[in-house]
């Protein structure tokens, strides 16, 4: 009866362990990658996003809140990328005679588009997606039939940490 108090300490300490980064993304699914689906596209950029809301999602956030966010890329693409394709056409008509400066405009104005766009994810980002466990991010990607690269809509799962499991 005397050992039933008793306090023993364990000075086996190989029994700890700790959970690693690479174990926790294991077990998030795979990222999905929404494509541009417009008709005009000025260096990888494409003039809208389709809102058809992909299966995966089901269950993780609600289809009203896609559209929409997508609704709000599309529109901040709809607002710049004309402009962006009237400066194109302008600088590659004046190309020549330039020796190819009258293209920085274009890109100086893409490299605007994209960081609106980024700016515009990371505010929904705040705003609900990391609440869901979900990571909206624009993102450089290899076309799948040219060498090609396109900017997509990745949308990554976040893992989940073990909160209950005893440090």
């Amino acid at each position: 009866m005397a050992d039933f108090d008793t306090i023993y300490e364990l000075e086996d300490e190989e029994d700890v362990r700790v959970v690693s980064e690479e174990h926790l993304v294991r077990y998030c699914p795979e990222p999905i990658i929404m494509r541009g689906a417009g008709h005009i596209t000025v260096f990888g950029l494409s003039n809208k996003f389709d809102t058809e809301f992909p299966s995966f999602l089901t269950g993780k956030v609600a289809p009203e809140e896609f559209k929409t966010s997508i609704s709000r890329v599309n529109a901040c693409l709809k607002k710049n990328l004309p402009v962006n394709v009237k400066w194109l056409l302008c600088g590659c008509l004046c190309c020549c005679c330039t020796v190819g400066c009258s293209l920085w405009p274009v890109i100086c104005l893409n490299k605007r588009t994209k960081r609106s766009i980024q700016k515009l994810l990371e505010w929904e980002n705040n705003r609900l997606y990391h609440k869901l466990g979900l990571h909206w991010k624009l993102s450089k990607r290899k076309c799948e039939n040219s060498n090609m690269m396109e900017y997509v809509i990745l949308i990554e799962f976040l893992p989940k940490y073990p909160i209950f499991r005893p440090d």
